[in-house]
């Protein structure tokens, strides 16, 4: 189909109606995936909590279906669906149909909510449009009110008949459009997630999670709030005790902005294994922070920095702490509200307000210097703490540059190296690094190759296991620091002290293609299997970039010679037992075969080494390419870790899928 020729007048065009959230659902909900997906629900579920909060129900009842559809019931006053004389409309047009509009935007001013969740007066309408059906049933003023939606068109008209019992509320039932979202169906572990963090930041109000998948209901109700939080998440590993204040307080965010309240708590304590961050405003999850996380880690840095000095704690010339020492072993929870709220954007992951990051950088400030002189011996565990983790980050900071400066510069490939064979390419795109197992494999090879591109690295004897070893022991292998600097892009060293400071450099890889070629028997797998766990442990983004490869070795040469003077005997290569009988299929009893099992590579002729394991054109490459590297850690680890008794039953159960590579070799 040819593209307009030109730009014109008429090549403006409006999105309209439900099109304006099924064809960008980004826009409101973040993404088009399972997280924009849960944060359609989450809209939902916040104007109930709203409601709720302001004391109207103390229940919300959260059910997912067996057709993938949710529900969320409250007992609140129950949403106004009816003709609105001052927009001179239908509420329920106003809620469902409209984008900005609700009961949300004089929150400030003794409005309807004072401390709300919802907002932009979006959630309910974009949630709707991007529904393959959306029912409403709504109980108030003594009448039951009932509306239908199919892909954000409604069905009918508003349904009323009157209702003798006493109860108000709101029950919404939708399902998400597979037409909108890449993925429609909420794990019920992240419902469970999202309705405990709601539980806890807002106390009194009972949220009930039934599963009609499953067949379960939960209760969810937390009294003691966020401090039963934090002292669940400390998992009783604690070394002070669970602190608790609150502060309430009226400010502005620039002078020609309005003056709003704010109220925050602040639950936090000191662990040795378990660390947590987590801030909530207005009862939603702050994934990304902003004003608290910039208030905590300006309060705590200051507070604690100052309990140092006044100790006498720093060593001569020491430098101060960082956050990140702090951070080490603090369990935090905060839960802010107000009345005027700038998130970052629709999914509220993050705020900006400036008042609210002053007055929790003020109260946990003067919080904090009463918790220390109260608690002298909690306080003196904490400042030594601190020190013990800052002091382990920059040993820890110290060894990655040592060991940045060992892995990373140009490679001398005929002094530094040992028989490292490179190639006469300099061209990247076109380079091979073949990965061989010991001197007799690395001759064959070398024969065998193209030397214009080809070039081999050995590996002299067993290489280490990188899953069961620290980095220090791994980085004194001289096979494996040889092996990185050939590869020349450095480590991504995956631990909470480096982070951000990688030696790893993709666009210093010196090679297209990474290719492990052991032979074809049990010591060959496991050499096999323990480089590519070096390179998953320190590299792992040449796996995912799909760098490497496994070059598949032939089981069985087959020479076929036709019976008679002066025929000419044929060699075919075998690569499993199914093609060793498709091969000798062909051949009928005027043919003599001899089948033998492949040799290692050291014994192999080079002509045999090019054609089979070599040749780009007869060659066969497996790339190692997995789909999610949890699920590969968790193979290296059951088949190299510690997990001994993982790695029995794996044997027990699959062993005898694998019996036949005993007898290869």
């Amino acid at each position: 189909m040819a593209r307009k020729s030109e730009y014109g007048n008429d090549s403006i065009t409006m999105l309209k109606g439900a099109d304006r959230v099924r064809k960008r659902p980004g826009v409101i909900f973040g993404s088009d995936d399972l997280e924009g997906c849960i944060h359609s629900f989450f809209e939902i579920l916040s104007n109930s909590i709203d409601e709720a909060r302001e004391g109207h129900g103390k229940q919300i009842i959260i059910t997912r279906f067996k057709d993938g559809s949710l529900q969320v019931e409250d007992f609140g006053r129950g949403i106004p669906l009816d003709f609105n004389p001052k927009e001179n409309r239908y509420n329920w047009e106003l809620v469902y149909c409209e984008l900005y509009a609700g009961a949300k935007y004089d929150n400030n001013s003794l409005g309807d909510y004072e401390y709300s969740l919802g907002l932009n007066g979006l959630g309910a309408c974009a949630t709707q449009y991007s529904s393959e059906y959306f029912e409403v049933t709504v109980f108030r003023d003594k009448t039951k009110y009932e509306l239908s939606f199919r892909k954000g068109e409604v069905v009918g008209e508003l349904r009323k008949e009157p209702y003798r019992f006493k109860r108000t509320g709101t029950i919404q039932r939708w399902k998400p459009d597979s037409e909108v979202f890449t993925d429609t169906v909420i794990p019920f572990d992240r419902l469970q997630d999202i309705v405990k963090k709601q539980s806890v930041v807002n106390g009194g109000i009972e949220f009930v999670l039934r599963d009609e998948v499953l067949g379960t209901e939960e209760s969810y109700l937390c009294p003691d709030g966020i401090s039963g939080y934090a002292q669940e998440l400390a998992q009783m590993k604690n070394f002070t005790e669970v602190y608790h204040f609150e502060g309430e307080g009226k400010g502005r965010d620039a002078e020609d902005r309005p003056v709003y309240k704010c109220k925050a708590e602040v639950a936090f304590c000191f662990n040795n294994e378990i660390n947590a961050l987590q801030y909530f405003h207005n009862s939603s999850y702050l994934e990304h922070g902003g004003s608290p996380d910039r208030a905590v880690k300006n309060a705590f840095l200051n507070a604690i920095d100052k309990e140092i000095k006044a100790r006498d704690k720093y060593k001569a010339n020491e430098s101060k702490i960082k956050f990140e020492d702090i951070e080490d072993s603090l369990i935090l929870i905060t839960s802010t509200f107000s009345t005027f709220t700038s998130y970052e954007n629709q999914t509220k992951k993050a705020i900006n307000n400036k008042f609210v990051q002053d007055f929790m950088t003020d109260l946990i400030k003067r919080n904090l210097e009463v918790w220390f002189i109260e608690n002298k011996q909690q306080g003196d565990k904490v400042v030594d703490q601190v020190l013990i983790n800052k002091r382990s980050r920059e040993n820890a900071e110290k060894t990655r540059i040592n060991i940045k400066k060992q892995l990373t510069g140009k490679v001398d490939i005929n002094n530094r190296i040992k028989k490292f064979v490179d190639c006469r390419s300099k061209d990247v795109n076109r380079r091979e690094l073949y990965i061989v197992e010991g001197d007799s494999a690395l001759g064959s090879v070398k024969l065998g190759r193209d030397a214009d591109f080809q070039g081999i690295m050995p590996v002299r004897g067993k290489i280490l296991n990188c899953l069961k070893a620290d980095y220090a022991t791994i980085f004194k292998s001289e096979i494996i620091t040889d092996l990185i600097k050939v590869l020349g892009c450095g480590v991504e060293i995956s631990n909470k002290h480096s982070k951000d400071m990688s030696a790893f450099n993709i666009d210093q890889l010196r090679w297209n293609k990474i290719i492990v070629c052991t032979d074809a028997d049990v010591d060959g797998f496991q050499i096999r299997t323990l480089i590519l766990a070096m390179i998953y442990r320190l590299c792992p983004t040449l796996i995912e970039k799909g760098f490497v490869y496994i070059a598949e070795s032939p089981l069985f040469e087959i020479t076929a010679k036709k019976k008679g003077k002066g025929a000419e005997e044929q060699t075919l290569f075998a690569f499993n037992e199914k093609e060793k009988t498709d091969i000798l299929a062909k051949f009928d009893d005027k043919y003599q075969i001899n089948i033998q099992r492949s040799k290692g590579l050291g014994e192999n002729e080079p002509e045999m080494m090019w054609e089979t394991t070599m040749n780009p054109k007869t060659r066969r490459l497996i790339k190692v390419c997995p789909e999610e590297a949890k699920k590969t850690a968790e193979i290296f680890e059951l088949l190299l870790g510690d997990n001994l008794a993982g790695r029995k039953q794996h044997i027990e159960q699959d062993g005898h899928l694998y019996l036949d590579m005993l007898d290869v070799g």
